[in-house]
């Protein structure tokens, strides 16, 4: 590794323990050179992912449009931002789990709106309503529906 103070690249380990909940490897290193130290994380390698969009253009994968679309449609509702990022995560798993370098958006949108529907179903409609680009009221008021419906059912 090479000293970001000096530039030679004689430096050693001199401490090593897990961050971000093991999921990565916080170095402590130091220059044999100039004798100072700086921190190095070491973390697994993810498979790069491209998502194809609607009209067929491929983008890399963004964590943060999950983050901001969901964070949206929980405004002003009674879920936490760790709410919302324990959500992410799940939704993260599900789409890295699948091993695929490229995964069209449609399917991580259903997977957020699965998450979702489970959270908050206030937060699940104003999602589906961008997501699936609502044209009139018709359309808003077949998905609530759906939602009294099935809610519905769970209360019987």
């Amino acid at each position: 590794m090479k000293c970001p103070f000096c530039g030679k690249e004689n430096t050693r380990v001199i401490d090593s323990r897990p961050a971000d909940d093991n999921s990565s490897i916080r170095r402590r290193r130091q220059c044999d050179e100039c004798t100072k130290r700086f921190t190095t994380y070491e973390k697994v390698e993810t498979i790069p992912l491209v998502v194809i969009k609607k009209d067929n253009n491929r983008e890399p994968y963004e964590r943060s449009k999950i983050e901001s679309g969901v964070f949206r449609s929980c405004h002003k509702r009674p879920i936490s931002i760790a709410q919302i990022t324990a959500l992410v995560d799940e939704v993260e798993n599900i789409i890295f789990s699948q091993e695929e370098k490229e995964i069209p958006s449609s399917k991580i949108g259903e997977i957020v709106m699965d998450k979702l529907k489970n959270l908050d179903p206030v937060a699940y409609v104003r999602f589906a309503s961008v997501y699936r680009e609502f044209k009139d009221v018709n359309t808003f008021m077949s998905e609530l529906k759906k939602i009294l419906d099935h809610d519905d059912s769970d209360n019987r």
